[in-house]
Order: structure tokens, then sequence, then C-alpha cells
């Protein structure tokens, strides 16, 4: 039987600082991925490329440099 309570652990603590469930959700590697809900209630850009950014900032990709 699959332990449960590391996730449902990180549910609550999270709850409890604030964040509702349509706020987020884990993806498949088990990381916090914030909704477009999330996005619009903080109120601005953080202009970290996020997936679900309502503001319409996307990331450049970084060039390597030539020597």
């Amino acid at each position: 039987m699959p332990d449960k309570s590391s996730k449902s652990g990180k549910t609550s603590m999270l709850q409890r600082r604030g964040l509702l469930k349509e706020d987020y959700y884990l993806n498949e590697k088990g990381l916090m991925v914030f909704t477009e809900h999330y996005h619009l209630k903080r109120g601005y850009c953080c202009k970290s490329g996020c997936l679900h950014c309502p503001y319409g900032f996307t990331r450049k990709p970084v060039e390597p440099e030539s020597e």
C-alpha cells in the first residue's frame, strides 16, 4: 500500500499558508505548479516564465556564449 502521508502533508501545509486547491496542482514529478487563478490573485508577474502566466511573459532562451 503506497504511503500518501507525504503528499497529503504537503497539501495541508500549503493550505495553512493560504493557498487554495484552485491555486496550484502537483505535476507528475511532484512539483507544485501555480494556476492562472493564483497568478491573477497575486496580482503581478514575477517574470519567472511560469507555465500558466496570465500576463503574457515568456522567458527568452539563454544563448550560449561564443568563444
